[in-house]
C-alpha cells in the first residue's frame, strides 16, 4: 500500500501570519497612559494656582490688618470725622504699598461715632465723670496680587478727660501719652 503521505511542517512561530493584536494593546495602553498623565498635569496646574490664590488672599488680609493698625496707633484722632467725612487715608483716595511688599497695598478709613460716646469708659468706677471713652470706628482694606481684596472694621475706644475733644480736634493729652487698647464685643453688632 503506497500510501501518499504529506506531512506539514510547523514552522517557528515568527512566521504565523500576525493579526496585529499586540499592536492595538499596546496602542490602547499608551493611549490610556496618555490620558492619566495629562489629567494629572491638569489637577497639578490647577491645585498649584488654587495654592497661589490662597497665598494672595492671605496677604490681603495681613495688608488689611496692617491697615487698622496704622489707623489705631495715628495720632490724628478728631471728633469731626464723621461717617460722610472719614479720615482716609491716603488721603488722595489711591492706596498706600506695605512697607517691605512690592505687590500688597492698603488704605482706611476711620471716623468718630458720636453714637456711643460719652459713656464713661468700661469697668469704670461709679461716679467717675472725670474721663469718657470716645468711640472710633476704621475700616481697612487690603490688596495683594490676583484681585486678592480683604476688608476689615474694627473699633475702639480712647478714653480721655471729658473735655479733651471738645475743641473737635485731638486732645494733646492723649497724643502726647502712651496709649493703653483694650477690645470688646458690643452687643447687639453684627
Amino acid at each position: 500500500m503506497n500510501a501518499c503521505t504529506t506531512h506539514r511542517h510547523a514552522g517557528p512561530r515568527s512566521q504565523r501570519p500576525q493579526h496585529g493584536a499586540a499592536l492595538v494593546v499596546g496602542l490602547l495602553l499608551l493611549l490610556v497612559l496618555t490620558v492619566l498623565g495629562t489629567s494629572g498635569m491638569v489637577t497639578a496646574t490647577l491645585e498649584l494656582q488654587m495654592a497661589g490664590n490662597v497665598q494672595w488672599q492671605e496677604r490681603a488680609f495681613q495688608a488689611a490688618e496692617f491697615a487698622l493698625e496704622q489707623a489705631i496707633h495715628t495720632a490724628d484722632l478728631r471728633t469731626t470725622y464723621t461717617v460722610a467725612s472719614a479720615r482716609q487715608f491716603p488721603a488722595g483716595g489711591g492706596e498706600q504699598a506695605v512697607p517691605g511688599s512690592a505687590t500688597d497695598t492698603y488704605r482706611y478709613h476711620l471716623y468718630f461715632d458720636s453714637s456711643a460716646t460719652g459713656l464713661p469708659p468700661p469697668n469704670a468706677a461709679p461716679g467717675e465723670s472725670a474721663l469718657v471713652a470716645f468711640y472710633f470706628v476704621v475700616e481697612g482694606t487690603g490688596t495683594s496680587a490676583r484681585g486678592a481684596t480683604e476688608t476689615h472694621e474694627q473699633s475702639f475706644y480712647v478714653v480721655a478727660p471729658a473735655n479733651c475733644f471738645a475743641d473737635g480736634v485731638s486732645c494733646r493729652h492723649f497724643s502726647a501719652g502712651e496709649r493703653m487698647r483694650t477690645y470688646w464685643i458690643q452687643q447687639g453688632v453684627e
